[in-house]
């Protein structure tokens, strides 16, 4: 229930911070231009279907069950050239192998085009399906950006595409933020988790050539050499201040049993010390199905953890698991919850640069606050003063309506949950400028219907009625030009389009119905008045 202290300057100020929702430029924060490498995406796209291509095919058996004599496979990724070539030994079984990989991987549904050529198949996309994946891929970083922002507890952010729609460009604001560098680091951050079988054969080697050495010297499809890192944090340091570089490698199978998108929810828990967190995951019902199959019936093996291209750890197999893991990586607490949050999002379809960045800082804000309150204020006291002076009696008709058209305006900002931006108030002033206007339409009307002889009531009805029309299709014309500005503007460009729809609409309520009723008041009580004060 409201109180007496709700009222006074103090609980006024106390409610409108309280509900009303700053924009950036107001209360201070991060504004963050970044951009996804779309023909990154791209090209870990076409490299990913080349190995997928590549390990069906071989996978394949023929009505024999005998393997089919398959070559080698390429890919070319650049120049909006995306192409995968896959060479098979024995001419006469190319469809027979094109079969076999088409059932296992998905290229016609993604816009892959295929076609033979004697014992060579290819992949070709074209550039409408190019366009189409990357719009797909920049919607996917959007929702994954902002599933990570709102975990991570930003308020009222601004998250939206920017520029032509082949850019990649997003840009998010986000008021009041307090730690800008941790919010670039989630959003950047990568979380590729991929559960490995380790290659038979030597457990780890001492360096990445040792690794590639037991292979023959070079890494074939199906296998991967990662790093083996134990710690997460990097506070164990070289002489030079330089992280210390890992001490094993691994050899691991490709492709993996199970990928991150697979994961269903992961979270940080602590094993007693500040920096000795781990992560549980936890998998959806067909990724724990496929892995509990494949550690059943690899008990005594080793299966590794990669998380980012990196083993976390690579523990032995001592029974079946479905549907839980642990990354053991004796995190710190921050690092685990952010690294928890990520994997819960999912990964990003590709990286992503940051291309501008600005900091408002909450004094700047504050000025911004200060001089958008004074040039509202001066503005209305101006209008009063002005409404007072020509319109002598009346005038005090149309300040009672201008002071319940903002009031109004500014509740309805709160009730739509809107955010007030610093063009936002320049809507509010030229929502003063626009109600000014309804006022002195219908005043003249008055005005005129008065000089004619015409009786005080009859001008009034005949001021509002002939005033109406012209108000109508003002209001009309600007609140299209400015659903325009809201549906092709930016976060403060809209801002701005809000507050003056809201404050002509509510204008169309107090320049005409208030104060049409506030004259009706005036009548009631003097219904044979022959003149009026205007």
């Amino acid at each position: 229930m409201p109180t007496a202290q709700d009222f006074t300057w103090a609980g006024i100020k106390q409610n409108l911070s309280e509900n009303i929702h700053l924009g950036l430029d107001l209360k201070g924060g991060s504004h963050l231009l970044m951009r996804v490498k779309l023909d990154e995406y791209l090209q870990k796209l076409a490299e990913n279907n080349e190995n997928a291509a590549l390990t069906a095919a071989k996978e394949a058996r023929d009505e024999n069950g005998n393997p089919f004599p398959v070559g080698e496979a390429s890919h070319t990724a650049q120049n909006n050239n995306y192409q995968i070539n896959l060479t098979v030994t024995d001419e006469s079984k190319t469809q027979a192998v094109l079969d076999a990989v088409n059932k296992k991987v998905d290229f016609k549904n993604t816009g892959w085009n295929e076609s033979v050529n004697g014992n060579t198949i290819t992949w070709s996309l074209p550039v409408q399906a190019q366009n189409r994946l990357k719009e797909q891929a920049v919607e996917q970083a959007l929702k994954i950006i902002e599933s990570r922002i709102n975990a991570f507890g930003v308020k009222e952010p601004t998250l939206q595409k920017v520029g032509s729609s082949g850019s990649g460009q997003i840009l998010l604001q986000m008021p009041g933020l307090e730690d800008p560098q941790r919010v670039k680091d989630l959003i950047k951050s990568e979380s590729r988790l991929y559960l490995m079988k380790v290659a038979e054969g030597q457990y780890s080697y001492n360096s990445k050539e040792e690794a590639v050495k037991s292979l023959g010297g070079t890494i074939p499809p199906n296998r991967r050499v990662y790093p083996l890192t134990e710690r997460d944090d990097k506070t164990t340091t070289t002489q030079n201040n330089q992280p210390n570089p890992p001490q094993k490698w691994m050899v691991l199978e490709y492709p993996p049993i199970i990928e991150g998108n697979e994961l269903r929810s992961a979270e940080a828990y602590t094993r007693g010390g500040a920096a000795d967190y781990n992560i549980n995951f936890f998998l959806k019902p067909a990724g724990a199905q496929a892995f509990g199959d494949w550690t059943g019936k690899n008990i005594g093996k080793y299966l590794a953890i990669v998380l980012n291209d990196e083993v976390k750890s690579a523990p032995v197999i001592k029974g079946q698991i479905s549907d839980t893991g642990t990354i053991e990586g004796r995190f710190t607490k921050q690092s685990a919850e952010d690294l928890a949050l990520t994997l819960r999002s999912g990964s990003l379809p590709a990286s992503i640069d940051y291309q501008e960045e600005r900091t408002v800082g909450p004094s700047l804000g504050a000025d911004s606050i200060r001089a958008g309150i004074e040039a509202s204020l001066g503005g209305l006291a101006f209008v009063i003063v002005f409404m007072l002076f020509y319109y002598r009696g009346s005038g005090i008709n149309a300040v009672l309506a201008l002071i319940l058209n903002m009031i109004l305006t500014v509740a309805a900002l709160v009730m739509i949950d809107s955010t007030l931006t610093l063009p936002g108030i320049a809507g509010l002033i030229l929502g003063i400028g626009m109600a000014v206007d309804s006022n002195v339409l219908i005043f003249e009307r008055i005005r005129e219907e008065l000089r004619l002889g015409i009786s005080v009531p009859e001008s009034i009805s005949i001021g509002f009625d002939r005033a109406f029309i012209t108000i109508i299709d003002t209001h009309i014309t600007t609140i299209i030009s400015s659903v325009i500005l809201y549906m092709y503007g930016s976060g403060p460009i809209r801002g701005f389009a809000v507050t003056l729809i809201l404050g002509l609409l509510i204008n169309l309520f107090t320049a005409v119905f208030v104060s049409r009723t506030i004259f009706k008041w005036e009548l009631a009580y003097n219904p044979n008045k022959e003149k009026l004060s205007i």
